[in-house]
Order: structure tokens, then C-alpha cells, then sequence
């Protein structure tokens, strides 16, 4: 049975690579209807960040990444660490030095593993340290920990990151000096930012909450870190958990280092909002909605912004002039325009985009004005904006009485 484990220690909250990694575990499990362990390495007490186990859960869950058992604490194994020290010691294998216990490791030879992912590797145990096992506090290292866990769990495959490559040999030792089979093992490759440089906060790197608070959906954070490093047969395709989770296979994950492409998640992002019926985008906008933006209004401006919409956190930006007083630049004012403005205002019987728009052209006709100016004139006098959803659209939406509120605003502002 295909058993994996996520296993991050929580000394911060993880990056995309680290939650790219508990992606990959999750959807291996899955595919091959096998269990998905949460394991929370804590061993390393000095860097120990509060709160941040809280926050490994948080983004799991808010992603649909649910595992099927733990969080195990590796703090409260401590005593099981401590015998299998003790029997390494026991065997000769590990020795005691200033309290703490070390791994013996033999010169001369090639330590040899097949990864699933990079392929055939070969490590020389020739100028090797020799790693602390057990500190002198009797706390265990990760190499030791890390071992004992995956062995006693029953972990079938360790997929990690390719950092921990110069650290397989060791714990290989490990299991041969206990006298366990290891799992199989796959280390994933690194994520680049575009200058090819190990993706970092520099490229603008964030955690999947830092994403999700951006208004940045699950399924394109899901389909966006899937193919950074996994091949599907049309990679600008958003797929679901549940078809990640058909479709995944290692054989089709890549040794060649993915770069980081914002634009490809933002293309993701905006293809989901537009794929919502306006009632579901509506719901998913309210953690974003503006406490002074009436609820019976966001229903309204919906379908203005949902072709505009890159994430969800751009509600208030893009909206806030329906709902806050504007101010019109005056140097795009012009006396007559506005004048004439109120007149059409003033004379539609019907408030439809349509029949406004209708009405505006012939003015504009009429006047000789040239309807770009026209129309643009109108824009920042009623939004205080250059750029806006359709103005007719909007003019329906703000309703009559505040469109004739707002020129008469304008006006004002003219000297």
C-alpha cells in the first residue's frame, strides 16, 4: 500500500515549494488510493516559530489537501529516538562524543540509490561528516528522526525536496545499520524565479495564505504549482483536485528545474472567476467587500468587473467609486458637456444602458463633439476614473439621482 508523508517543521510558513511538495505526496496517495500522513518535525527547538503548526493546517486545509492520519509530533517521540541511538551505539555503528551520539560513517564507499525522479544517484562516503544522531540534550537530529519515523509509519515512498538529496546517503546508512528496508525515494526539483536563481521573497515569493488573502482561488493555486514540475498532455488546462489526482503520475514529473511564472497564475486565476456563474463569484467576493459597499450593490457591479477580475482582492480598487465619493480631475471638465449631460439625464424615460447610450450619441452628434472625449468627460466627472467597466453599464447601476448628484459635482469643480 502506498503510504506518503508531508512532514514540514514549523519554524515559518512554508513557501510555495514546500506546499508544492505536500501537493505531489497528496496527489500520489490518492492516485493510488494509498494514505497521506501529516507529520509536524519539531525537533529543531531553537528555530521552533509559534504558531506556524497552526498555519501548516490552515493552508492544507484551505487547499482540500486533508490527510488521513496525525499530525504526529516528533516531540513527543523522544524516548523511541533515544533506543534506536542507543542500539546504533549498541552496534558500533554510532558512538558517543562531548554527550551526543554520532553516525559512524565507512570511507570507501559509494552509496547508491535509485530516485524516482532524478534517476540513478551515486554519493562517496569519502570526506563525509559524520552526522549527531542524538544532541547531548537528548534531542534527535532529523537524520535520525527522520529515519526511525518513515520506518516505523510504514512510508512507501519519501518524496521530498531536492535539498535533502546530500542528506539520502546518511540516512541510508541508517536504515542499513537498523536492519530496515528503505522506501522508495524521489527528491522533486528545485523552483526557480525568473533570473534562474532558487525562488526566494526577492522574486516575490509567498506563502499560500499571503495568496489566498490576495483573493487568489484554491484550484488555480492547485493547477499553477502542479505543473511546476509535472507535464500534462495541455498545460494551460485548470484541473481540479479531483482531476490532478486522476491524472498525476511520477513518471511524468520532470528532473529539470521549473521556473516561476506569475503571469501563468494569474492567467489560472482569471479563467476560474470567469468560469463562476455570477451568484458564486458574488459569495466568493464577500471576504473582500468593503464594509461601507451596500451587500445589494456587489450583486449589481458583478458582472461589470468579472471579465476585469485578476483576484478577488482587486474588488475594492476596481469598485470603490460606486460606492465612495469621487473626485473629478477639473482640468477633464467641460461646462457645456456637463450642462448638457443633466439635460439627457434629466429627459430619459427609460434607465437602461442602452437607451443612455443611445441618447449621449445624439447629443454628441448633434453638438459635434467627438464621443471618445465626450464619453471620457463623462467618465471621470461620474467615477473619477480613466478607466472603468462600460460607462452606460455603470451610469445604470449608480442609479439616476447619484449620476445627476455627480455632475452636478462636476460642475462645481470648474473655476
Amino acid at each position: 500500500m502506498v503510504r506518503v508523508r508531508f512532514a514540514p517543521s514549523p519554524t515559518g510558513i512554508p513557501h510555495m515549494g514546500n506546499t508544492r511538495t505536500a501537493l505531489y505526496n497528496y496527489l500520489w496517495a490518492r492516485h493510488n488510493q494509498g494514505n497521506f500522513i501529516l507529520r509536524i518535525e519539531d525537533t529543531d527547538q531553537k528555530r521552533f516559530v509559534k504558531g506556524s503548526e497552526a498555519k501548516i493546517l490552515e493552508i492544507l486545509q484551505f487547499l482540500g489537501l486533508i490527510w488521513d492520519e496525525g499530525p504526529y509530533r516528533q516531540s513527543d517521540r523522544l524516548e523511541l529516538y533515544q533506543q534506536y541511538a542507543r542500539e546504533l551505539v549498541d552496534k558500533g555503528v554510532a558512538y558517543e562524543a562531548e554527550g551526543a551520539i554520532r553516525l559512524r560513517v565507512p570511507p570507501g564507499r559509494d552509496i547508491v540509490w535509485e530516485d524516482l525522479i532524478q534517476g540513478k544517484m551515486t554519493i562517496k562516503t569519502q570526506g563525509m561528516n559524520e552526522p549527531v544522531l542524538l544532541k547531548s540534550d537528548g534531542w534527535p537530529t532529523y537524520h535520525l528522526a527522520v529515519v526511525v519515523d518513515d520506518h516505523l509509519m510504514e512510508i512507501s515512498h519519501i518524496l521530498r525536496a531536492a535539498e535533502w538529496i546530500s542528506s539520502t546517503p546518511k540516512h541510508l546508512l541508517i536504515y542499513e545499520a537498523l536492519g530496515w528496508t528503505p522506501p522508495q525515494i524521489g527528491h522533486f526539483s528545485v523552483i526557480l524565479g525568473p533570473d534562474k536563481a532558487k525562488l526566494s521573497k526577492r522574486h516575490g515569493a509567498k506563502s499560500i495564505l499571503d495568496y489566498r488573502d490576495e483573493g487568489y482561488l484554491p484550484t488555480a493555486l492547485l493547477t499553477f504549482m502542479a505543473y511546476l514540475g509535472w507535464s500534462y498532455e495541455d498545460n494551460s488546462k485548470v484541473l481540479t483536485l479531483e482531476e490532478l489526482t486522476q491524472r498525476f503520475d511520477l513518471k511524468q514529473v520532470h528532473k529539470a528545474n521549473p521556473i516561476f511564472d506569475q503571469k501563468k497564475l494569474d492567467y489560472f486565476n482569471a479563467l476560474l472567476i470567469r468560469q463562476m456563474n455570477q451568484t458564486e463569484l458574488a459569495a466568493a467576493l464577500q471576504p473582500f467587500v468593503p464594509a461601507d459597499c451596500p451587500q445589494e450593490l456587489v450583486v449589481k457591479i458583478v458582472p461589470l468587473i468579472q471579465e476585469r477580475l485578476v483576484r478577488l482582492g482587486e474588488f475594492e480598487n476596481l469598485t470603490e467609486w460606486f460606492y465612495r465619493e469621487v473626485k473629478p480631475d477639473p482640468k477633464i471638465m467641460v461646462k457645456e458637456q456637463l450642462e448638457e449631460s443633466i439635460k439627457v439625464i434629466e429627459g430619459l424615460g427609460k434607465w437602461e444602458n442602452e437607451a443612455m447610450e443611445a441618447s449621449f450619441r445624439q447629443v454628441a452628434e448633434e453638438k459635434g463633439w467627438k464621443p471618445g472625449q465626450f464619453f471620457m468627460m463623462l467618465r471621470v466627472a461620474l467615477t473619477g476614473r480613466t478607466v472603468t467597466p462600460p460607462l452606460f453599464a455603470t451610469m445604470e447601476v449608480l442609479g439616476k439621482q447619484v449620476v445627476l448628484d455627480r455632475l452636478a459635482h462636476a460642475q462645481n469643480t470648474i473655476a
